[in-house]
């Protein structure tokens, strides 16, 4: 169904998306879809961030604790 649209149809859409809603809507709307996604960023690599610091810390000592008692 959608295969169907092609370049004429998109612009049709877009023509009409813009009528219905205005420059202003669509601009503040964009802006917020931006700041989504800027967000969205932020937080995987934050999390990507906490885990390999778990990890760093779970291979920093790799000793038995019977060999940490005896030295």
């Amino acid at each position: 169904m959608l295969n169907n649209i092609g370049l004429p149809g998109l612009l049709l859409i877009a023509v009409v998306v813009l009528v219905l809603f205005g420059r202003g809507k669509i601009s503040s709307l964009m802006g917020e879809v931006g700041k989504g996604i800027t967000a969205f960023k932020k937080g995987v690599k934050d999390g990507t961030e906490e885990i390999e610091a778990d990890q760093a810390d779970l291979a920093k000592d790799v000793t038995p604790k019977e060999d940490k008692d005896k030295a």
